[in-house]
């Protein structure tokens, strides 16, 4: 895309904690001119930019495919917890989910961008003992091969939940002070949802050298975005 055109962009998971923290990035940013969620239930946010599809399965999402062309850049932030579950359904609900989605986009959208939310620790060898890891990493080396102008695999640790944010698991209501003691003795393991929204934004923009974005890479890439956008 042009430099001055503005972003037309799918986004996912956004009835969940990091998907929400994503959007509410976007819907403020002055260069994001159109948002489509796709989610199985309504995201709980209205606003000019923002349209939304409700489906069901997104193990197929083959009849929706006529609908997602025409867009510059897709933010992937879908996903689940391994905690409890075995590998083969966390298999299939994050490689298998993720690259029938990836492919269908990667065919209507020459020359878009995919973010994909993975991990710290994410396994990149695909040979290593954790078993989330190695789906991670099978998911994002994939992603890769697919015909996107660019695929950033974002690896945050710890994340920081935005002001405002009501999708939040009950986990994190409870253990969400537990942050700020983090940052202090692992501040390199700790970064916000804004800084996550800021990051994909910018790459999607104006590229980025490295294509595993780890969360000094996001801190970097959110300061350069907030500069372009809102000096």
């Amino acid at each position: 895309m042009e430099v001055n055109d503005k972003l037309r962009m799918i986004l996912t998971g956004a009835s969940g904690m990091v998907g929400e923290g994503v959007l509410l990035e976007c819907l403020q940013d002055p260069a994001v001119e159109a948002v489509l969620v796709i989610g199985r239930r309504h995201c709980g946010i209205t606003h000019p930019k923002l349209q939304e599809i409700l489906h069901a399965d997104f193990l197929d999402i083959s009849s929706l495919a006529d609908r997602l062309g025409g867009y510059h850049a897709c933010f992937f932030c879908l996903g689940v917890s391994s905690v409890g579950m075995k590998e083969p359904e966390y298999y299939k609900l994050t490689y298998t989910l993720t690259l029938h989605m990836a492919e269908i986009l990667s065919a209507r959208n020459p020359g878009m961008i995919f973010c994909y939310v993975s991990g710290a620790g994410t396994d990149s060898s695909e040979k290593g003992r954790s078993m989330w890891a190695r789906v991670k990493g099978k998911t994002e080396n994939d992603l890769r091969k697919l015909p996107f102008r660019a695929v950033y695999a974002f690896r945050p640790g710890v994340i920081k939940a935005s002001p405002g944010q009501k999708n939040l698991p009950g986990l994190y209501k409870w253990l969400g002070w537990l942050i700020g003691p983090v940052k202090l003795l692992a501040p390199g393991y700790v970064c916000k949802l804004r800084e996550i929204g800021l990051a994909m934004i910018e790459v999607s923009r104006n590229g980025y050298a490295k294509n595993v974005v780890e969360i000094s890479d996001i801190k970097r890439l959110a300061e350069q975005r907030a500069g372009r956008a809102f000096s």
